[in-house]
């Protein structure tokens, strides 16, 4: 599974960086691919994406759902699978997650337990 999940991140982050995805919107953006999860069938790949610096999320996900059926034959040809999976666009929220628990951290109660002890 981390395998064909790993050269589904690879070929979808040189489509993207190629530009062979012709779509306006994702040539206007750069797009990050930082994971990719399959299903244990391997018939289903949940690909996390993110535009640079969080801008237009959403409108970087309706063209990447626009252009599912060519990523999805680009990727079936490529990878030598039985089934060609399903592809899936979710916004990676890690960064977002990070940003949270940074704040946390350096908050003035976090701080200040700190420095009671």
């Amino acid at each position: 599974m981390l395998r064909v999940a790993e050269l589904i991140r690879h070929k979808l982050a040189e489509m993207l960086t190629r530009g062979e995805i012709h779509d306006d919107v994702l040539a206007a953006h750069v797009v990050t691919v930082p994971e990719v999860r399959m299903s244990p069938d391997l018939k289903l790949a949940t690909v996390y994406v993110m535009p640079l610096g969080g801008k237009d999320r959403d409108d970087v996900l309706k063209a990447l759902d626009r252009n599912k059926r060519y990523i999805r034959a680009e990727i079936a040809h490529t990878l030598n699978l039985k089934f060609a999976p399903d592809v899936r666009f979710r916004f990676d929220e890690t960064f977002d997650e990070v940003n949270r628990i940074d704040a946390l951290l350096h908050s003035d109660k976090v701080r200040r337990d700190v420095e009671n002890k």
